[in-house]
């Protein structure tokens, strides 16, 4: 019996959506029964946070762009829906994929699910079970509204079954950030960035902030500014500062002094240009959810300022130490990594660079037919 074609829209709204969708956009286009549209909501619009990454990636135009820019979590996530409604409106798809924890991400799968079109969320399951973070809330409505659940971990599989999740809906693929690492690595090699910044292998660590309780909390951002003041003592330190981040520090004392320093601050970089970096880099600082992920698959350490993660999987079985916002603990943390007396970890179940494959297989084969009965 010949197969139902199958119409998906899928959503990317921020620069961690594009890493995401690339890989599944590639697999798709070697189906004979799936087609897509893709929606750009524009919650990320700067040139060096969205457009690099459609070229770095290869991934094609979008469909829709719905040009929401920013604005509070109530007034973008607003936005997404009222503008997504119009496009699901007028083409009526099958399938609404949706990935990560952006308001993009929630905006969207609530639009699909009040609709009655079904919801595939891709990375699904995540838990950091700190509900002051705005992706927690995200992560967790969109997983209650979806009907097909896409997993990075069995981590993620335990919380979603905790929570009620019909264990038949739950598809552990593993990890399509790591799809999209493997599959331009060799092209991140050959990035001039170490040139430009006059950087050598290994003699450098790479930092990375955006989180509002980071950047926000003036004691905080002072804990970690602090902190890579006394790093730089032993390493260089290089920060490609986030838009919102260098609106933020522009006010900051302790940044200002930095300037002059030998901490060396770039804008953002492209996909290619980032991953050169973390890549050749001695460790990464971060609070980043997928660069976790990255440095594990990489076995490059990693030390996330944060007092929590939904990504456990990547301290159990990878290279991540969380050190909070203590400028002591992440001193301490940063000094043990240069005299090599940190864990070296493995890496987890099915962060193969084939998540993409699984998910477009599942799809292929799934009776949608069961989901319109809601």
């Amino acid at each position: 019996m010949q197969k139902k074609h199958i119409k998906i829209i899928i959503v990317a709204g921020a620069r961690p959506n594009f890493m995401k969708i690339a890989p599944i956009i590639k697999e798709i286009k070697k189906t004979n029964n799936i087609s897509y549209m893709l929606v750009h909501t524009g919650q990320h619009y700067d040139k060096n946070m969205s457009e690099t990454f459609f070229k770095d990636l290869s991934i094609p135009s979008p469909d829709f762009n719905l040009c929401v820019g920013s604005g509070t979590h109530a007034r973008q996530t607003a936005e997404i829906m009222v503008r997504f409604e119009d496009v699901l409106l007028n083409n009526k798809p099958d399938l609404v994929m949706v990935v990560g924890d952006v308001n993009s991400t929630l905006g969207c799968s609530i639009v699909a699910s009040k609709m009655r079109i079904p919801v595939a969320h891709v990375e699904a399951g995540l838990r950091s079970f700190d509900m002051s973070m705005p992706e927690e809330i995200n992560r967790i409505v969109t997983d209650r509204i979806s009907d097909i659940l896409f997993t990075t971990c069995e981590d993620a599989n335990f919380n979603l079954m905790k929570e009620g999740v019909d264990r038949k809906n739950i598809y552990f693929v593993g990890n399509v950030m790591i799809d999209t690492l493997m599959n331009f690595a060799s092209e991140a090699k050959k990035s001039s960035i170490h040139r430009r910044l006059n950087l050598s292998n290994k003699k450098y660590a790479l930092v990375t902030l955006h989180r509002p309780s980071n950047v926000d909390e003036i004691e905080s951002i002072n804990q970690i500014l602090s902190a890579l003041q006394e790093i730089q003592k032993y390493t260089t330190v290089v920060f490609p500062i986030h838009p919102r981040t260098r609106q933020k520090l522009a006010k900051n004392k302790i940044y200002k002094k930095n300037i002059k320093s030998s901490m060396i601050f770039t804008e953002p970089l492209s996909y290619l240009d980032f991953l050169c970096l973390m890549m050749r880099s001695a460790f990464v600082i971060t609070d980043s959810g997928g660069i976790q992920e990255e440095t594990t698959v990489l076995s490059i350490p990693c030390l996330t300022v944060r007092n929590n993660t939904e990504r456990p999987v990547t301290i159990t079985c990878g290279t991540n130490t969380l050190v909070g916002t203590s400028k002591r603990k992440i001193v301490a943390e940063a000094r043990k990594i240069l005299n090599n007396e940190y864990n070296k970890c493995g890496k987890p179940m099915l962060w193969d660079g084939s998540s993409a494959k699984r998910i477009i297989k599942i799809l292929s084969r799934i009776d949608y037919s069961r989901f319109y009965k809601r």
